[in-house]
């Protein structure tokens, strides 16, 4: 055990106070971060903050975080992993009394007598410049051609139902690329009902719990009729877009009714790529999308503001396309001289979005079930003749990447 003890007194003195400890090699077990077989750690109390070097990677860490974070039984219910500190209790001027390495965790004494353990693994894994380096979703971006040579076998409804590790192979396939489908269901709102809650939870909307129509025009969307409709992602008119899209053709008696899939990530990394200035524009200005109902039997107003692209603000990592031409409102949120600019940026991603290389046409035959990550993957289809019946629904986003995490998969 190696202890030294700091008091913060003056610039001076602090870059005088240098702690070292040996560590014992380990592997990395934390996203991007990797703790190499460093023989040190090298510590240093500053005014605000501790720095901590540690694989090669200088971290910084806030005084006031490090008692926040304190992981003690005091301060930290590991039984329901919340915090039962009281963050407003803690002096934003707090500093640590003391400080010392003993076997692979650095220990904090604060001045009200309180003692803290952290890891340097847990250290290395929690702090920003680690953050910033890791994927929070690992994903293999596509085209058609992509997809198609990766082989993706479909899962089968009856081991689908009944075995988790089929299960775990569906929500795998999912995160990794948007899509995946369920073969072999029967052909009933029932059966799509069942293996859609075997996923996740169902989203009720104002499209009800399941939906099942044709191209009658029973709402006013043009989704409901025979019309192509181009690529595009779901509800964006709602603040919160659902997470994910469920379609499952019950029957069709005619031609035509392809699906069109595209990779909406894949094509706005392209776009970042060529234009960075562009992606960081649709990622920046707000847009407004609207669902204005006015039926015998309907009548809605939904609205939801949001910029085409969104990304983690830590790593710039995109998480989310909001993309559906025919649902854009008026454009009023930005001014002037930003709308000739949006105006190129968007036509750049268009035309990324509607390269045929990019697009992945699917027969959904009765019987086949597609999930579609409605946050990333946008959706379209072919016209169509003849009496067509789908039905399907909205997910939770939330329960599904829940769902995944606890098989152990990143999400």
């Amino acid at each position: 055990m190696f202890r030294a003890f700091h008091r913060v007194v003056s610039p001076s003195l602090r870059q005088a106070q240098l702690l070292s400890a040996r560590t014992e090699p380990r592997m990395s077990w934390g996203y991007m971060l990797q703790l190499r077989s460093a023989a040190s750690a090298t510590f240093r109390l500053l005014e605000d903050s501790l720095e901590v070097s540690h694989g090669g990677t200088p971290m910084r860490f806030n005084y006031v975080w490090l008692r926040d974070h304190c992981r003690s039984a005091s301060s930290y219910n590991s039984s329901t992993h919340q915090r039962s500190l009281d963050t407003g209790s803690i002096e934003l001027t707090v500093r640590p009394e003391s400080s010392a390495v003993e076997d692979d965790q650095l220990v904090l004494t604060w001045p009200d007598g309180h003692v803290s353990k952290y890891s340097l693994s847990w250290l290395a894994k929690n702090s920003y410049e680690g953050r910033k380096k890791a994927t929070e979703q690992p994903r293999v971006l596509w085209n058609a051609n992509i997809y198609q040579n990766a082989s993706i076998s479909s899962i089968k409804w009856d081991t689908f139902m009944s075995c988790d590790n089929e299960l775990k192979k569906f929500l795998q396939n999912y995160l990794l690329y948007g899509i995946a489908f369920v073969d072999d269901v029967p052909t009933t709102v029932e059966a799509t009902e069942e293996v859609t809650q075997r996923v996740s939870l169902i989203r009720e909307t104002t499209y009800g719990r399941m939906w099942s129509f044709t191209s009658d025009f029973s709402r006013g969307d043009t989704a409901y009729s025979q019309l192509a409709l181009d690529r595009h992602t779901d509800t964006t008119y709602f603040q919160e877009p659902c997470g994910i899209q469920v379609f499952h053709c019950l029957r069709h008696e005619g031609t035509g009714g392809r699906t069109l899939l595209v990779d909406g990530f894949y094509a706005a990394e392209k776009l970042r790529q060529r234009s960075p200035e562009k992606f960081e524009l649709l990622c920046r200005v707000p847009i407004r999308h609207e669902y204005i109902e006015n039926t015998d039997n309907h009548r809605n107003h939904m609205m939801g503001v949001g910029p085409v692209l969104n990304v983690y603000s830590w790593n710039n990592e995109l998480y989310m396309i909001r993309y559906n031409n025919y649902d854009r409102s008026v454009i009023n949120t930005i001014p002037h001289d930003t709308v000739q600019r949006w105006y190129i940026a968007h036509r750049e991603l268009t035309t990324e979005l509607r390269r045929p290389e990019n697009e992945l046409w699917v027969k959904l035959s009765p019987g086949k079930v597609i999930f579609i990550d409605n946050w990333r993957v946008l959706h379209g289809r072919e016209s169509f003749t003849g009496l067509r019946q789908l039905c399907g629904c909205y997910l939770t986003r939330d329960d599904v990447l829940s769902a995944a995490r606890c098989f152990g998969l990143q999400a």
